[in-house]
């Protein structure tokens, strides 16, 4: 089969044949028809993530079919168009992941492939009203937004919401569930277009972080502080989410991409009663929760850019670029 390979830091991927995939028991083969990146890509590439080793297939997401099962694999599989649940290993506690916790596309191989190998328990069958690029794009941004808004802030509808950084695929989901869970959501970014085209699919506004008043004006937007507060920079920006936040708000984040927060003032926190969550990822519960809401509310991923499996290269870029709006897949 074709697939891109990963031989070391800052290489190149490479398109090359390798052998197929074969189910071991209590496995399946899925030949993928779709694949999907994740910022998680760009950092082992870059040698920026835990447990390197090369050479690897990266990619988390995929969408296809079952083309084989290994023994003890519910042969009720074969044939079906399913996505994948990434996380593997997540573990008996639903508050957090075991130590053996894993996510595919590293240690094992991936979905930037025609074919890949995982457990059978890790099958979901795909959303009737995605097409298999949407539904690749959704597992584990999706489940990792999920478990954010839900299982750790606890929305409610009616509630006042702020996403930081809209446009990555994780923050665009969780603007997405919690419009459809009947929130109010405001957005921020960089971009003024990915601000208007936020409001376009359904936020109330937004106001972008590079301006210095930009918390004014989101409050003055939302008539007051926000309830539940979803970033995933850190960083210098954190202390005026901490400040945007309403007494008894809760601020879920699920990375730090500009670092720890200086001089976090802490008396804010405590005497506005204040949350703070930290979040990754999701349990096999979170991933059945998240793909019944998808389907109740026929939430449909934004694929932004499509590229074929042999131009992943040009999709690792675009994806380093941080310039699209929505999620970055790859066809087979």
């Amino acid at each position: 089969m074709k697939a891109l390979v990963l031989e070391g830091v800052n290489q190149p991927l490479a398109y090359k044949d390798v052998a197929d995939p074969a189910a071991g028991p209590g496995e399946v083969v899925v030949k993928l028809e779709a694949a999907a990146l994740n910022h998680r890509d760009n950092w082992i590439q870059k040698g920026q993530y835990a447990g390197l080793k090369f050479p690897i297939i990266p990619g988390s997401d995929g969408c296809g079919t079952v083309a084989e099962c290994g023994v003890g694999a519910d042969p009720k599989w074969m044939g079906r168009q399913v996505i994948i649940n990434p996380g593997m290993d997540w573990g008996e506690q639903a508050a957090a992941q075991a130590a053996k916790f894993r996510i595919l596309g590293l240690p094992d191989d991936g979905t930037f492939a025609e074919k890949v190998r995982v457990p059978a328990g890790a099958l979901v069958d795909k959303p009737a009203h995605l097409d298999g690029q949407q539904a690749a794009a959704l597992p584990l941004a999706g489940l990792t937004a999920y478990r954010a808004l839900f299982s750790r802030a606890g929305l409610r509808a009616g509630e006042r919401v702020l996403i930081s950084g809209v446009g990555g695929g994780v923050a665009l989901f969780a603007m997405q569930y919690a419009v459809a869970a009947g929130a109010k959501v405001f957005v921020t970014s960089g971009s003024e277009e990915k601000i208007k085209r936020a409001v376009e699919s359904g936020a109330a506004g937004g106001a972008n972080y590079k301006r210095e008043d930009f918390p004014a004006k989101l409050k003055e937007q939302a008539g007051g502080a926000f309830d539940v507060i979803v970033d995933s920079a850190g960083g210098e920006g954190f202390g005026k989410l901490v400040d945007l936040a309403a007494p008894g708000g809760r601020i879920v984040f699920f990375g730090a991409t500009r670092g720890n927060p200086p001089g976090l003032d802490m008396r804010k926190v405590f005497w506005k009663q204040l949350s703070i969550l930290g979040s990754t990822m999701g349990s096999p519960d979170d991933f059945a929760a998240m793909i019944r809401f998808v389907e109740q509310k026929k939430i449909t991923p934004l694929a932004e850019l499509v590229f074929p499996l042999e131009r992943g290269n040009e999709a690792l870029k675009a994806m380093d670029a941080a310039e699209q709006f929505g999620k970055i897949v790859l066809t087979m």
